[in-house]
């Protein structure tokens, strides 16, 4: 018999016997994944499957008609000795040989012996040699005859192994065999049946990982099959591959620039890399750093096409041209839609193109959703676009040349996504520009190099005239880098300078209001700005009742605290509900799956907006989003409010789209005072308009003498701070605050309380 042996790597099991350092057999339980040994098992599986046996589950006890014929062959005759097992052996299996059929009496032997020391009775022991000679026979003579010879059997077990199947695997083992246990579940069954590990080593390996889910035989071989079906659709691999992004220093469009030639000097690769730039560094200059880039690819005499928003599907004509057929297979479909690119000259470049085609329909095929006949289109489209683009980008192609493929905006469905994947792989730069920030490009790929910068512009068309392209002087970089020295980090700010602002709203005593009103946003706590995002402090509160029931330093407190940039509102309501707003009849198409559609927004005839700050009008976007999100006002998402919403934003007051045009984020912020003095209850377009304030940066105050709860209805939650002050006061008039004197306001409360009889 053949001694266990350990092994140094899991290469060893496939040395020959002879070549073995230590010679022996290997026995060794897997209980646990590593990239190592999943290709380990399934060359060991392989291996298996055409010189030895692979169970699945358990080796299936004899059946009567089993145990029929061995009893008419070989009789029920039992004796507890080698020789008898030996000389059963020959007749039983006539094939072993003279040294494999002593190894197996031996081992049998032994573990025969090895249940007769612990207890078991004669019968059991009859049983159990007449169910390993029945198994020997029906499930492992193909191996018994090469046990022990210079090419070793392997057996593949998977599961949770039984009692006497380790006996007869030890068996067999001893006798010259290879095995390994796959154990999906741990060693704890194992070690039940052989505590001390005397029959097997359990294989220790760093980088050991739980088994993935659903790992099994059945998977491998499906997986097996597919690497063997891809040989045969991968026909002749090329002999140059791929090698993108991982020579690129980052730094974008420097990338890009960089010659092909000072990129690496493997003889086996080509160097593309596959970019996408989210936003722009630097909005001014933007426009003149890719009107330099084309110059200088062009310059260099590279290969470049250039799209703008979008790749237009094929026409006709383009799909007409394609030779296809009918196809009740995939494998079927990609060998033979391939066979279009057989007009491209160039034998290397054929085989480039061939297996990126491959790669990428493979990986559409696992896509959700996917069958036949869509796959199909979708290879259409590729080998259409591939066809349009080929003698712009690879006529006359030649190690170790890279064009450029630019597309400005963005893949915007899964076709051009595919597409950008396919040409990422063949020598061919591929650069997605998608400067705003709002419309995002749908393309997923592992070799994708994402730059994302915080500045975003809306431009849909990349500038390859001069007359397109904003040139800045020697004068106007130098202000820039002044500029960049003395506004970030100083607590200094330009003006104008950030175009996006979360607010935060301040909880304060009522005296603070009056400390706090004509402060600037940044002297304020809390202020601060983050990642180009300012945080304002804002006031939103409700002030109640009248201080001390004195109605004249009351108007006199209201006057002190309307400044250059305060909306008064003097009665309710401001917006009146039945008051016409045009933008009421386009509100629905505007919003669709709770997201606003902003490009139809901004594109619309009648939108108001276009006037104002490019930047500005993303801010009011966002705040009417975030509005809609957070259900700030009741019966959004419930009975169409949202609609509403959305009408009164986009038809704000004239004075009050003025004012936010002009705001800075760093500076004083507008302000709005509504006084409301009577029993009426704010119109809804009031609350929408009041909350849409606040979320953009105003302070609002209210200021209700009566204490009634009338400006509530229309909030789903506590938005402000009420400050109760003093006594309340029904029907007051509100004074004219514009012309209302302070001097002879206080002059008259004061005399009131001060004067003294003659």
């Amino acid at each position: 018999m053949l001694e266990h042996k350990k092994i140094r790597n899991l290469g060893d099991y496939f040395i020959a016997l002879n070549a073995r350092q230590d010679r022996g057999v290997y026995f060794y339980r897997i209980n646990g994944y590593s990239d190592e040994i999943g290709e380990f098992i399934k060359k060991y599986y392989d291996a298996a499957r055409r010189t030895g046996v692979v169970i699945e589950g358990k080796i299936p006890n004899p059946d009567e008609n089993n145990l029929a014929y061995y009893s008419e062959i070989m009789g029920m005759d039992f004796q507890m000795n080698a020789g008898f097992i030996n000389t059963n052996l020959k007749k039983w299996l006539p094939r072993m040989n003279d040294y494999q059929r002593q190894n197996v009496a031996a081992a049998i032997y032994e573990s025969l012996d090895s249940m007769k020391k612990i207890g078991k009775t004669e019968n059991m022991l009859k049983n159990a040699y007449i169910k390993f000679m029945c198994w020997l026979y029906y499930k492992f003579e193909r191996i018994v005859n090469q046990l022990g010879e210079n090419n070793i059997p392997k057996m593949l077990y998977e599961g949770e192994v039984s009692n006497y199947e380790l006996m007869l695997i030890s068996i067999l083992s001893n006798a010259g065999c290879d095995v390994v246990l796959l154990q999906y579940h741990g060693d704890q069954a194992y070690l039940k049946l052989d505590a001390d590990s005397s029959l097997s080593d359990n294989l220790q390996m760093s980088g050991m990982r739980p088994w993935p889910q659903g790992f099994c035989l059945k998977a491998l071989r499906d997986e097996l099959q597919n690497d063997r079906n891809n040989v045969r659709l991968y026909g002749v691999k090329p002999t140059v591959n791929n090698c993108t992004n991982a020579w690129i220093k980052g730094k974008g469009l420097d990338d890009i620039r960089e010659s092909v030639t000072t990129r690496g000097n493997d003889p086996a690769c080509f160097y593309n890399c596959f970019y996408r730039i989210n936003g722009a560094q630097d909005k001014l200059t933007y426009t003149n750093e890719l009107f330099q880039l084309q110059q200088e690819l062009r310059n260099a005499k590279r290969r470049l096409v250039i799209v703008n928003e979008e790749i237009t599907k094929p026409v006709p004509e383009e799909i007409a041209g394609i030779k296809r057929g009918n196809y009740v297979k995939q494998d079927q479909m990609i060998l033979d839609l391939a066979g279009n690119f057989n007009s491209i000259s160039n034998i290397e470049l054929k085989r480039i193109v061939h297996k990126s085609f491959v790669d990428v329909i493979l990986a559409e095929s696992k896509k959700e959703g996917i069958n036949l006949n869509r796959l199909t289109n979708k290879a259409v489209y590729l080998i259409c676009w591939f066809r349009r683009y080929l003698p712009d980008l690879l006529s006359n192609w030649k190690m170790p040349k890279v064009g450029c493929f630019i597309y400005m905006g963005g893949c915007k469905n899964e076709n051009e996504a595919m597409f950008l994947s396919f040409l990422a792989r063949l020598p061919v730069d591929v650069l997605i520009l998608c400067p705003n920030l709002n419309v995002r490009c749908c393309l997923s790929d592992k070799l994708l190099y994402e730059v994302n910068y915080s500045e975003s512009l809306s431009m849909n068309r990349y500038p390859e005239e001069s007359s397109q392209v904003k040139i800045g002087t020697a004068a106007y970089y130098a202000e820039r880098d002044l500029d960049a020295l003395m506004y970030q980090d100083t607590g200094m700010y330009r003006n104008h300078q950030y175009g996006k602002a979360n607010v935060i709203t301040l909880q304060t005593m009522y005296e603070e209001i009056k400390i706090l009103w004509d402060q600037e946003l940044k002297y304020r706590p809390s202020f601060s700005t983050v990642d180009g995002v300012v945080n304002i402090p804002v006031i939103f509160a409700k002030v109640s009742g009248v201080k001390d029931g004195l109605t004249a330093p009351y108007w006199v407190s209201i006057k002190e605290l309307v400044t250059a940039d305060t909306i008064v509102i003097t009665s309710a309501p401001y917006i009146n509900s039945t008051a016409p707003n045009p933008m009421k009849a386009f509100s629905a198409e505007f919003f669709k799956n709770g997201k606003l559609q902003r490009n139809k927004i901004k594109n619309h005839p009648n939108y108001p907006y276009g006037i104002l700050r490019e930047d500005m009008q993303d801010f009011i976007l966002d705040k009417l989003q975030l509005m809609i999100d957070q259900k700030l006002i009741r019966g959004i998402g419930e009975n169409g409010t949202e609609y509403t919403v959305i009408a009164q934003v986009l038809n704000l007051p004239k004075e009050i789209v003025r004012m936010i045009q002009k705001f800075d984020f760093t500076k004083k912020n507008p302000k709005l005072i509504y006084i409301n003095t009577t029993e009426t209850i704010i119109s809804l377009e009031d609350t929408i308009l009041t909350a849409f304030l606040n979320l953009i940066g105003f302070d609002v105050i209210f200021f209700v003498p009566t204490g009634y709860q009338c400006i509530e209805k229309y909030f789903n939650k506590k938005l402000m701070e009420e400050h109760q002050i003093g006594e309340y006061k029904y029907d007051l008039q509100v004074p004219d605050l514009k012309n209302l004197s302070l001097n002879n306001i206080r002059s008259t409360w004061r005399d009131k309380i001060f004067k003294r009889g003659n």
